[in-house]
């Protein structure tokens, strides 16, 4: 079952560019307003061009994820701008160089850690507590689907501590109309995927706003699903909403 999103206010980090910016484009074709996020607001013009004639409400946050004071500074703005945020999706990450796995540095990890776990708990932390206030929101958290890649070793078990830290939000938000899920977008062409990604980026929609749709859960619903883009690409995504 879906729900109409329209006129729900949505923030997106990492949404200049790849598979942000795609998010961002489809849910303002959702009729979302969007906060769009980035290291610079510079860097977002061109997400901007593809909103242009959508109706959507556009701003801009700015902040880089290894700085949790900068990350406090942009999501209290982006609820302020907002007027409050309703659905969440934390797709920005960090992935440090192939590196044989007894010579990653320390730094990689501590690295990767910060930007692709820490930062998310901390934006789940503020706005979690705030949809629950309101009685909606859904909160997407990008994961991977790596595998058997020692070489990158500190992005993949990020993304394996997200999906325990988001299946861990989804029971402490048991009962309320607040959803936790994790979207694995698939291994697309972009600035973290690389040209020899299986994927173009499009391919990520209609399948990235599944999570963000989704009706109530009943009692006896998982909790803290996996949503895989890919597994909908090329799906006709004028869905009615129910």
């Amino acid at each position: 079952m879906t729900v109409d999103i329209a006129n729900k206010w949505a923030l997106v980090t990492g949404a200049s560019r790849g598979v942000g910016q795609q998010i961002a484009l489809g849910l303002a074709q959702k009729g979302v307003n969007l906060v769009l996020h980035s290291s610079s607001k510079d860097n977002q013009a061109a997400t901007r061009a593809l909103l242009e004639g959508t109706g959507a409400q556009v701003h801009g946050v700015e902040g880089l994820l290894d700085d949790p004071g900068a990350i406090s500074a942009f999501v209290e703005e982006a609820e302020t701008l907002s007027g409050g945020i309703d659905i969440l999706y934390n797709n920005a990450a960090t992935m440090t160089p192939e590196t044989p796995i007894f010579e990653t540095p320390q730094s990689d990890y501590e690295k990767s850690f910060q930007v692709n776990v820490y930062s998310v708990i901390q934006t789940c932390g503020y706005f979690a507590p705030r949809m629950v206030s309101r009685g909606w929101g859904r909160i997407i958290n990008l994961t991977s689907g790596i595998k058997d890649t020692p070489k990158l070793d500190a992005y993949s078990i990020t993304k394996a501590a997200l999906d325990k830290y988001t299946r861990d939000l989804a029971i402490e938000l048991e009962g309320t109309d607040v959803l936790a899920n994790m979207l694995d977008p698939g291994w697309c062409q972009t600035d973290l995927g690389g040209p020899d990604a299986f994927n173009d980026v499009t391919t990520v929609l209609p399948g990235a706003l599944i999570p963000a749709m989704l009706g109530k859960q009943e009692p006896e619903a998982p909790k803290g699903m996996l949503f895989a883009a890919q597994d909908f690409s090329g799906i006709k995504w004028d869905w009615p909403n129910v």
